[in-house]
């Protein structure tokens, strides 16, 4: 592994004081350096929003910023690449450090496959100069070449790092007075929706609880209780970050008569946080959005959110939806998606929770294909 440190320190000694992205696993120990030693450095809604915020330092200061990001990120990030920063537009020199997810002939989740096997492509289709970082790269000579071809070329140039290139010595230290846990409002929430519920969960660890929950009452519960807790009324978008909300929409105007409930995270949300406006236009009664808010991004190393600092219902109202709350107590919170239940949609429940989950989660074992057809004969017979 290479230390994070010596990593940060070589780009600090380069000159490099920026940094803008979304967290990725990957590169948490790097980012939580960030945090430590008062780099400037912004957590932005996505990575084309990233690209643009760096593109703003360049244009303020002549410098080259730095954007980070999963490689799924690229596709939020093409946009402002090829119409803003490329060469033949403004020219604008930003250093990507990009996680390297799915990459071929390396175990990963398979929603990772897709992208990691094309990632070196897109960035070649996207006229961007690609060097992969591994364990037993040079990083001094590594980030000189890319000083050098961002001199030369005035446009992005990317430093693909591989999974489990950094060590684990650092991790985000975030921590809030919250007294629930995600995975305790998961299960209150499952418990005091009514059957037959389709349930949309937005990606990372809320998806993996869930099913774990839904697996433990499936084998301890009564045989009516069991009919409530049934794997084939959830469909887990396991990534597509952010688009949760869209998928639930489009199920609930299809099916108006069926229940239809959203898993949101706070870091998802905010990043198509214009998904809200859509839903307050088109959305219908049967439209439910339970965003859990803990203000960081949980699943890729507790790095902090805007979560906290905004007032998602608030914001929720003003784009149309009927009815919003916020609960942070598990004692109140059955009545209150009792209320987001009854109540015309579409409407939101906030439910704010501290940070953390269990080491031990397992992931659903099942292939995403056969959970689509479960999932959709579900939905049929609504």
């Amino acid at each position: 592994m290479i230390s994070a440190q010596t990593f940060l320190a070589t780009l600090v000694g380069k000159g490099f004081n920026f940094f803008a992205g979304v967290p990725d696993s990957s590169l948490k120990s790097l980012l939580a350096l960030l945090e430590a030693q008062g780099v400037k450095n912004y957590i932005c809604a996505n990575e084309g929003a990233a690209i643009a915020v760096a593109a703003g330092y360049h244009l303020a200061t002549n410098l080259v910023p730095i954007v980070y990001m999963q490689n799924s990120g690229l596709g939020n990030a093409i946009n402002p690449l090829l119409s803003l920063t490329h060469q033949r537009v403004y020219a604008v020199p930003i250093l990507l450090i990009i996680g390297w997810r799915g990459e071929p002939g390396k175990a990963d989740e398979p929603q990772h496959f897709a992208t990691g096997e094309h990632t070196t492509e897109i960035l070649q289709s996207l006229d961007i100069p690609c060097k992969i970082i591994s364990i037993d790269s040079d990083v001094e000579e590594t980030i000189a070449e890319a000083v050098s071809t961002l001199k030369e070329s005035s446009s992005p140039f990317a430093l693909l790092c591989r999974k489990g290139l950094f060590d684990k010595s650092v991790a985000a230290s975030i921590a809030n007075t919250y007294e629930m846990s995600r995975e305790e409002a998961i299960k209150i929430l499952l418990k005091s929706l009514p059957e037959a519920t389709a349930i949309v969960c937005t990606t990372g660890q809320a998806g993996r609880e869930l099913y774990e929950f839904r697996e433990s009452t499936l084998r301890e519960s009564t045989p009516r209780e069991s009919t409530q807790q049934n794997h084939r009324q959830d469909f887990l978008n396991v990534g597509a970050m952010g688009h949760a909300s869209q998928i639930a929409l489009g199920i609930a105007l299809e099916k108006p008569d069926t229940n239809v409930v959203c898993i949101d995270g706070d870091g998802a949300l905010i990043m198509h946080m214009g998904a809200l406006a859509i839903i307050g236009q088109y959305g219908r009664r049967n439209f439910r959005h339970v965003v859990i808010n803990n203000g960081v991004h949980d699943s890729v190393g507790g790095q902090p959110t805007a979560g906290l600092n905004i007032d998602i219902p608030a914001i929720a109202t003003a784009c149309g939806y009927k009815q919003t709350a916020s609960c942070h107590c598990a004692a109140d919170l059955p009545d209150a998606v009792h209320a987001l239940i009854s109540a015309d949609g579409p409407s939101l429940l906030e439910i704010r929770v501290h940070p953390g989950g269990r080491d031990n989660l397992s992931r659903p074992p099942q292939q995403f294909r056969d959970s689509k057809s479960e999932f959709m004969s579900f939905i049929k017979g609504r």
